[in-house]
């Protein structure tokens, strides 16, 4: 779960602005895709807005929402921001984050989901309030409250014959 979340803040913080992220792209890097119905740029807010049926791909990792807000950092074309809102749903392989806004605070560096989040990795699953990643620091906190506390449901591994105690 720790590699999903770690690449879709990759993603979105690559995916928030992506003239400059290709201009500045490693030849290694894999290209970013985003598709919307509209994009509305906003150069006196810093804001660029992805709406409708917003997809942003890199590799295998895909994410999808009604709307997607970057917010760039006064005097430079750093991103501060980025919000997706609305069926919100964060795709990479077996592994499937889902919530109604999800937030990446690039100088905290930190991921929050919110909105019934749900992080699900093949039968494992999180819930809370709010789930939130810090990057930097390798580390998640999932909050309840009074309507929707914390659940997690995880399946313990079975051993296999080889994995067996040794006398």
């Amino acid at each position: 779960m720790k590699l999903f979340l770690c690449t879709l803040c990759a993603l979105l913080a690559i995916a928030s602005h992506p003239v400059a992220a290709g201009a500045a792209a490693d030849a290694e890097e894999s290209p970013i895709t985003i598709k919307s119905n509209e994009l509305q740029a906003d150069q006196a807010n810093r804001t660029a807005t992805f709406i409708g049926k917003v997809v942003a791909k890199q590799d295998d990792v895909t994410i999808h929402a009604d709307k997607l807000v970057v917010r760039y950092a006064e005097g430079g074309g750093e991103v501060e921001k980025v919000e997706a809102f609305g069926n919100v749903s964060i795709v990479q392989q077996n592994r499937i984050g889902t919530s109604q806004r999800a937030v990446y605070y690039n100088k905290e560096g930190k991921i929050t989901l919110s909105g019934s989040p749900k992080v699900v990795q093949g039968k494992d699953m999180v819930t809370g309030r709010e789930i939130t990643y810090f990057i930097n620091e390798d580390r998640s906190v999932v909050t309840g409250g009074p309507d929707a506390r914390v659940e997690a449901v995880i399946f313990p591994k079975r051993k296999g014959k080889n994995d067996a105690k040794k006398p």
